[in-house]
């Protein structure tokens, strides 16, 4: 008996044997019989929904003729200074757009746009996947 589990963990059995084949049923039963929360106990696969979609209103998404989009979002929903730096207005904007676009996407340029009274009331974001 001994022998025979040793055999199993060093996986010393030729293919087309009975302990091969009963290697890989076990093998592909854990496979598809295992639950999912089971993996998820372990593994931290990142594909957790949102929880708190800081939306503060409707955007819209337009295909730039490449493979970009072009995003329009209401001013209030990045909550970034406008005098900060390039690299944190970015960061500010992903994180704004996540909830739509997803992680995929990195955002290239940014403007305000439709101005109400001298200040601007929408970001227009170009981002590519």
């Amino acid at each position: 008996m001994q022998k025979t589990l040793k055999s199993y963990f060093f996986w010393t059995h030729q293919r087309g044997s009975f302990h091969y084949d009963v290697m890989v049923t076990l093998i592909l039963l854990f496979i598809f019989i295992t639950p999912m929360p089971f993996f998820h106990r372990f593994f931290d696969y990142g594909d957790k929904a949102q929880t708190n979609m800081n939306l503060v209103g409707p955007v819209t998404v337009a295909g730039d003729g490449d493979y970009g989009l072009v995003l329009t979002l209401p001013i209030d929903t990045v909550r970034v200074d406008m005098a900060a730096d390039v690299r944190t207005v970015r960061k500010a904007i992903h994180r704004a757009i996540q909830p739509v676009t997803g992680d995929a996407v990195s955002v290239v340029k940014w403007e305000t746009a439709a101005y109400d009274g001298g200040k601007p009331t929408q970001w227009r974001v170009w981002v590519h996947r």
